[in-house]
């Protein structure tokens, strides 16, 4: 307790006092006022709208040198430098022109530094969270395989959804929450990915060989799922609810996110609670055993300052899921369930299940249980130059137990415990020659653990990984013309 203590110390985000002034203008288009663009300081939370007259104002603005971008759709982004005195209101006007393409510019983090999608030369597939929101799903993995189109999942039951690529899957592709790795036991078809579906903003996936650059757990590819976080006006408490309900296993879930804004600090805060009865499908009927329950809390703190941002939070993950055997009456062929264990188990003489049964949201005793605790800790601090550090921590704990004795219901047939301490470190270098450089060190140390079960599937062992890396970028706008 004394270690996790002080590796929550570590990760706390340091407050740094600065004073503050305000950064205000008129954003126009042409000779024409600009309305309801979107004003943003670059590389922080910091942001606003202009109003129907093209006019924006940013109060409690910590003073510093910042790259404010103005953007709207159909129009060039613009990109302006400017100081914030302290105590004081500075003036930026913008201009932008009208742009033929009509796609918005998309940032993805999935690279060595946050770039526009457009100008990334690595393939990244970015899925925004209305598209989540309009492909019907029971998990986030089955969100993705909809929308992202090279992504596959292995399924087995509503609830349990193993991504694959390229036929690989697995340890074979790296799932990452918020960029720091998931952790749990990947090993078997029954282990999903323990994340709250309802609590993403978007996914990036990365397939081919750029993958490789994240070591060989990647090598079919990358899903880089970002939690959602709602930008909301200061001193305001902003808040968003979720209701979803399936007629085939009869889910209901229900989600509520919160998020308040305070000057420089933002915090957010979502729960969300899940539960269905056995799915039905046309060959079937309800086929037995496919219920789960699940809940999810989480929550985060940030701190955006001239010198850089730090950020910490926290997730929450407690799933049961039951688990399915398939077994049949020889005539009625009706489901039937298992009461006595295996050693004098009679397949052929278990009772049948009830209708009853089938439509519960009770978790019967047949069931794995799944717990998944997160704490994690992003920094920035910049440089000057163009250079900066940052800084990532995470620390997760992964514990599995299934629950496969009909007659000893409390006593685990599957109990191990996963504990991972991820570590990011990089340092981004000014950009010299147009060419962006980023040199690195990431890695982890994992312990597992079999605790008292009546199965050992796997060793107890522990684990160090640690690596270098370095990443050059160099973007060059070329022209071709035909005589």
């Amino acid at each position: 307790m004394k270690i996790l203590f002080l590796l929550s110390l570590l990760l706390m985000p340091v407050a740094v006092f600065a004073q503050h002034g305000s950064l205000m203008g008129r954003l126009t288009a042409g000779s024409e006022p600009l309305s309801f663009a979107t004003v943003a300081l670059f590389g922080t939370s910091i942001g606003g709208t202009t109003n129907d007259k093209g006019y924006y104002h940013l109060k409690n603005v910590p003073a510093g040198t910042y790259t404010v971008v103005f953007s709207n759709v159909g129009y060039v982004t613009g990109r302006y430098n400017v100081s914030v005195k302290p105590e004081e209101a500075t003036v930026l006007n913008g201009n932008l022109q009208e742009s033929s393409s009509k796609l918005n510019e998309v940032t993805v983090t999935g690279v060595s530094r946050k770039t526009e999608l457009r100008s990334n030369p690595i393939p990244i597939a970015v899925m925004t969270r209305k598209e989540m929101d309009q492909n019907v799903n029971n998990n986030i993995i089955d969100a993705i395989v909809k929308g992202v189109p090279g992504v596959n999942a292995v399924t087995t039951g509503p609830n349990i959804s193993k991504p694959f690529i390229r036929g690989l899957g697995y340890n074979r592709v790296l799932t990452l929450y918020d960029g720091v790795r998931q952790e749990g036991q990947q090993w078997g078809d029954e282990h999903g990915i323990e994340i709250d579906q309802y609590g993403i903003g978007r996914a990036e996936v990365v397939k081919g060989p750029a993958s490789l650059t994240y070591g060989s757990d990647a090598l079919a590819g990358v899903i880089n799922i970002i939690p959602y976080l709602p930008a909301g006006e200061n001193n305001v408490l902003k808040g968003d609810y979720t209701a979803d309900y399936h007629t085939n296993n009869g889910m209901i879930g229900t989600s509520l996110g919160l998020s308040y804004k305070k000057n420089d600090w933002r915090y957010a805060f979502r729960a969300t609670a899940k539960a269905a009865h056995d799915y039905h499908n046309s060959v079937d009927g309800y086929v037995y055993n496919t219920g789960f329950r699940e809940f999810n809390l989480s929550g985060m703190a940030r701190v955006d300052k001239n010198w850089g941002y730090s950020q910490i939070a926290a997730t929450v993950y407690d799933n049961r899921q039951e688990i399915p055997d398939g077994s049949r009456d020889s005539l009625t062929r009706q489901f039937t369930k298992q009461i006595a264990e295996s050693s004098t188990d009679n397949i052929r003489n278990r009772p049948i299940v009830s209708n009853d049964e089938l439509r519960s949201y009770s978790i019967t005793p047949l069931h794995q249980r799944i717990q998944h605790y997160r704490i994690y800790s992003h920094n920035e601090f910049k440089l000057g130059e163009g250079s900066s550090i940052n800084a990532s921590f995470g620390l997760q704990q992964s514990v599995r137990r299934e629950y496969n004795h009909p007659t000893q219901v409390d006593q685990p047939g599957l109990y191990v415990v996963l504990n991972t301490l991820n570590y990011d470190l990089k340092y981004n270098l000014p950009t010299i020659a147009g060419i962006e450089s980023t040199l690195g060190v990431n890695g982890m140390y994992q312990t597992n653990r079999s605790k008292t079960a009546t199965d050992f599937p796997i060793p107890d062992y522990n684990l160090f990984d640690a690596g270098t890396f370095s990443s050059q970028k160099k973007s060059e706008k070329l022209i071709f013309r035909a005589a």
